[in-house]
């Protein structure tokens, strides 16, 4: 089970928080392919959010490939994502990261460092 945890003082957008929560959970498995989301309704009930901001995230998930929309189960984990896609996403993401890293005098060693200690948390593959 998925435990969602909102910062409402956060400049981050809430739709976003909920999204990365959501993709975060994915990737620690604490969320795994077919399991079934909460309903729009219900989650923004849970985390005291509103209706239209659930919906936005999950319409961003879809988009994105994480989830897909069955009608008889509401928001499924459907991971969709030609690995050519995700790999070219994940480049886009990498360079701003990196260039901020940069500015901040964080070394490349200090990088890898972090991307080894991160990826074996989501338990990645070599």
């Amino acid at each position: 089970m998925l435990i969602i945890e909102i910062d409402f003082n956060s400049e981050e957008a809430i739709y976003l928080q909920l999204r990365n929560q959501i993709i975060m959970g994915i990737a620690t498995s604490s969320l795994r392919e077919g399991d079934s989301l909460p309903s729009v309704r219900q989650l923004a009930e849970e985390i005291g959010i509103n209706m239209h901001t659930v919906n936005k995230a999950y319409t961003v998930l879809r988009q994105e490939g994480y989830l897909k929309v069955d009608r008889r189960r509401g928001a499924v984990v459907a991971l969709d994502i030609d690995k050519l896609r995700a790999v070219e996403e994940l480049r886009r993401e990498l360079q701003v990261i990196l260039a901020k890293s940069t500015c901040r005098n964080i070394s490349r060693a200090e990088v890898h460092a972090l991307i080894d200690e991160i990826y074996g948390e989501y338990g990645g593959i070599d």
